[in-house]
Order: C-alpha cells, then sequence, then structure tokens
C-alpha cells in the first residue's frame, strides 16, 4: 500500500495532507468518506510494520486511547489495517500544539498557563484513573484547538517502559527536556511521572523556555536527576507564592515529597488560578472557560467581577472613586501580592538539600486568643517574612513574664505540604516556644492547631526538625510559651520554612 497523498484507507480514509511524522508512524489530515468529515489518521510505516514488539505497541496505543472519553483527550474513532500496515484514526483537532502557541507568544498568561495544566492534568488523571501512563507529556502532544481548549494526544509510548530506562534498542524514549528523574534512571514509571513532566510543561508556559539545556539529551536527563529547577519566580517575579510552591512539588525529584495523584494537584491548580484571578480581578482566554469548571470551595476566592463581569458597568463610580485609596494601599504594602521570595538555602543533618517555601508578605498574622483583645501588633506580622533581619514582630510589653500560656505568630502557606524544618531568627535569643501547623488556614483557637515540636531559641537562628510523617499542613504557627529570662517581650525577624 502506498503512503503517498490520496490514498484511501479501506476505502473510507482518504489522506491529504501529512501532519506530522515520528520514528514509528506518519499522522495525516484525512477525510472520512463515509462520514464525511475530517479526521486524524495515524499511519505505521511499513518498513517496521513487520516487527511484532513495534506492532504490539502499536495497537497497544489504540486500546489504550480507546478506554478514554474525556474532553481534553483526543479521541480514537477507528483502529484498522490496510494492506498488512495498521493505522488509527482520531478525531482531527484544528489549531496548534501548545508547542507552537509557546514559541509564538514566548511566556504565556499566567492564568491561562495555570488554566491549561489543569486541563492536562484533569486528561491525564482520567488516563491514570485506567491505569495508563502516558510516559512522554510534553507540550508537542498537546493540542490546542481553535475554542482554546487543550487536549492530550499521542499516547505511543504509554505502558511499554515497564522494564526500558531512558533507552532501549538504541532509541530515546520520551522526551528529556520533560523527562522525570525516576525514567531517566530507569526506575519504575507511574501517574507521579507524568505528573512531573506536567510540572516542566507549566514551568515552559512560565517563563518561555524549558529548565534545562546539555550537550545531548543524556546530559539534559541527568540535569532532572541532579539539579533543581531555577527559580521561577527569579525569572518571572509575577508568579505568585501560591503557583511557584505547586511548581515545586510537582516537579519534586523526591516521589514522597511529589503529589502523589492527579486529584491533589488539580485542587492545588483550581486554588492558584481562583488566587490569580482574584489577584488580577479579570482573566482572558481559556482561564475563562476553566474557571467556570471550578468547584465552590475555589469559586468562593473569586471576586464579583470575575464570576459576575456583567456587574461591571454598575460600578464604575465606585471604582473611580477608590482608584487614590487603592494606590495608597498598593504602594504601601506593594510586596504583600509578589511575594516575598525564598528562604535562604539550606540542608538537613544528613546533608541533603532543603527546599525553601515561599510566601508573599500578607502571609504572616498575629495570634493571641488568650488576651484581652486578642491581638499582638497585628502591624508588624509581616515583618516576620519580610526577609528582613532588621525588622521584627515583637510581642507585647509584659512585666513579670509571659502571665499567660503562650501568644504567637503564623504564616499561612498554600497549598499544603510536608515541612522538614522551621528556622526561627531572633535579634534577641532565650524565649521558648512550640511548632503548631494546621492543614487549612490558621485555625482562631489553639485546639485547632497540631503540634509539631517545641524549642528554645538559644541562638539568633534556631533550627527546628519536622517529621510529620508526610502529613500536609497549610498554616504554621510560632507558639511562644517563655520570655528570654529578664525580658519584658520576645522579638521573632524571621520564619523560614523547608521541605
Amino acid at each position: 500500500m502506498s503512503s503517498q497523498l490520496g490514498t484511501l484507507l479501506s476505502g473510507r480514509y482518504r489522506l491529504d495532507a501529512r501532519v506530522g511524522t515520528g520514528g514509528m508512524s506518519t499522522v495525516f489530515r484525512a477525510f472520512d468518506t463515509t462520514l464525511e468529515r475530517q479526521v486524524a489518521i495515524k499511519l505505521m510505516h511499513r518498513d517496521i510494520a513487520g516487527q511484532p514488539d513495534q506492532l504490539e505497541r502499536f495497537r497497544r496505543e489504540a486500546r489504550a486511547v480507546a478506554q478514554l472519553s474525556h474532553p481534553h483527550v483526543v479521541g480514537v474513532i477507528d483502529a484498522s489495517e490496510d494492506d498488512g500496515t495498521p493505522y488509527i484514526v482520531f478525531e482531527y483537532v484544528e489549531g496548534e500544539t501548545l508547542k507552537q502557541r509557546i514559541r509564538r507568544h514566548g511566556r504565556l498568561p499566567v492564568s491561562e498557563a495555570v488554566a491549561y495544566a489543569i486541563e492536562i492534568a484533569r486528561a491525564l488523571g482520567a488516563a491514570h484513573e485506567r491505569g495508563i501512563v502516558h510516559r512522554d507529556v510534553k507540550p508537542q502532544n498537546v493540542l490546542v484547538d481553535e475554542e482554546g481548549s487543550a487536549k492530550v494526544t499521542d499516547f505511543g509510548i504509554a505502558r511499554t517502559l515497564d522494564q526500558d530506562g531512558l533507552t532501549a534498542d538504541g532509541r530515546v524514549l520520551g522526551t528529556t527536556d520533560y523527562v522525570s528523574p525516576e525514567q531517566a534512571l530507569g526506575h519504575a514509571v507511574t501517574g507521579q511521572s507524568d505528573l512531573y513532566s506536567l510540572g516542566i510543561v507549566l514551568y515552559e508556559m512560565l517563563t518561555g523556555d524549558v529548565p534545562f539545556h546539555g550537550e545531548n539529551q543524556v546530559a539534559v536527563a541527568m540535569k532532572h536527576v541532579r539539579e533543581d529547577l531555577p527559580d521561577v519566580q527569579l525569572l518571572r517575579p509575577e508568579v505568585s507564592s501560591a503557583l511557584a510552591a505547586v511548581l515545586d512539588r510537582a516537579t519534586a525529584k523526591d516521589l514522597t515529597q511529589r503529589y502523589a495523584d492527579d486529584a491533589e494537584l488539580i485542587a492545588d491548580l483550581e486554588q492558584v488560578l481562583a488566587i490569580e484571578a482574584s489577584r488580577s480581578g479579570q482573566v482572558t482566554g481559556e482561564a475563562t472557560a476553566v474557571l467556570r469548571t471550578l468547584p465552590p470551595e475555589a469559586r468562593r476566592r473569586l471576586p464579583g467581577r470575575v464570576t459576575h463581569p456583567g456587574r461591571v458597568f454598575a460600578v464604575l463610580a465606585l471604582v473611580a472613586a477608590a482608584i487614590v485609596a487603592f494606590a495608597l494601599f498598593v504602594l504601601a504594602d506593594d510586596r504583600a501580592t509578589r511575594g516575598t521570595g525564598a528562604a535562604p538555602p539550606a540542608r538537613d543533618d544528613q546533608g541533603q538539600a532543603l527546599k525553601a517555601i515561599s510566601f508573599g508578605q500578607s502571609a504572616a498574622g498575629d495570634f493571641d486568643p488568650l488576651g484581652d483583645n486578642e491581638e499582638e501588633h497585628p502591624g508588624e506580622a509581616r515583618f516576620a517574612v519580610d526577609k528582613s533581619t532588621g525588622t521584627s514582630w515583637t510581642t507585647e510589653t509584659y512585666q513579670g513574664g509571659l502571665q499567660k500560656d503562650g501568644v504567637g505568630i503564623y504564616v499561612n502557606a498554600p497549598p499544603a505540604f510536608a515541612p522538614r524544618r522551621l528556622d526561627v531568627r531572633t535579634p534577641k535569643p532565650g524565649f521558648s516556644f512550640d511548632v503548631y501547623a494546621a492543614s487549612g488556614s490558621p485555625p482562631q483557637q489553639l485546639s485547632g492547631w497540631t503540634k509539631l515540636a517545641s524549642a528554645r531559641a538559644t541562638e539568633e537562628r534556631t533550627r527546628v526538625p519536622l517529621d510529620t510523617g508526610g502529613r500536609r499542613f497549610q498554616s504554621y504557627l510560632v507558639w511562644i510559651t517563655a520570655l528570654p529570662e529578664g525580658a519584658t517581650s520576645a522579638q521573632v525577624s524571621e520564619v523560614y520554612l523547608y521541605r
């Protein structure tokens, strides 16, 4: 059978244009003469159609994707053979690949990048539920249709690398720009590997480039094994600390620190999209469509001008009157929405690198449930996370000791993660404190927190190891239980978190 254009496969599918080609097959835009519609045909190369292992891989792709019915997966319509050459018929997606979109636009709008990541993650989740691991997640394998929706395609190496590493029979499997560390090392590949690759795709959407470059594919793959990703907030400062934290966790090299499944990643991405929409006040492109699909708990973060844009015109006069006040607020607390960056690098007692957590300046708050007015210098709380050791949050003055069970300062650092260490800096060591955590927003009473550790600030920087058994928390409380000897107050200049 000739694969030239114009060929009619099985008397039904006419090959009209070559779309792309790979090592095993060529993809054509074709016309289904029976149903009179455009389709995509993946036609196996004749010279390898006789190789049993390659033929089985090709057939496996058809079987795998045929199980999936999802709006963000390119669906299989048919699979057959013509003159001994197998082919798969897919729905035809008019548009471009995500890679082409990135090359055309460079860095994508933050909310649009998060929206695409959500759609891809939802598609992968549908595959993982059926035991299908894509193993080659990359923007070249994501199609963006004319309406802007993302669809994952090319499950060509899905479920075929159970005993293969980076190479097999001399061929590189997967794309090393996005390869997970475990796949590069030849270890078992699971759905978590797809999530790592998706994290790299998200990084590229945000920065316009992949994180690692090298002389060859193996060199790049080894960087995924050994090197941390460049700090996305340094490359693009408008990326929020919440989004940076999601990216860090999705691309964690340690599988125990990486997202365990798609649901966890999707939930955090949905929260981040709501945060981004709230920060900007408006969204465009695919983010608009994805916002409509968010669960209620995420949608509650959205301001009315996003969920009900038609009401904007009714409040234009109020907006104009508030511009001056808003501008003054932004100037006074500009870094609150931009984030303050990550803590200094650190290592654990075994010398292993710890990942610093970045959070915005507005993440800190005073905690005084036992006080008369339940406040403890709230205006100073931001000094504990401003990355300046010259400023501090200070307790109130207590003559003769603290005279109550405790008082504290917290940081709220979504999304939740499993902490490994909390550091406290103070210009006046000597106070005792406990470290508490909560899985969500800061509870109003101490009973709502979980105690993790106790310590005494004997130096200017006190390091408190934390072991939660993998349990993730979002809020962290430094609960001061005793003042320095002879002192009437305690001071905290910085709180650092590591995972």
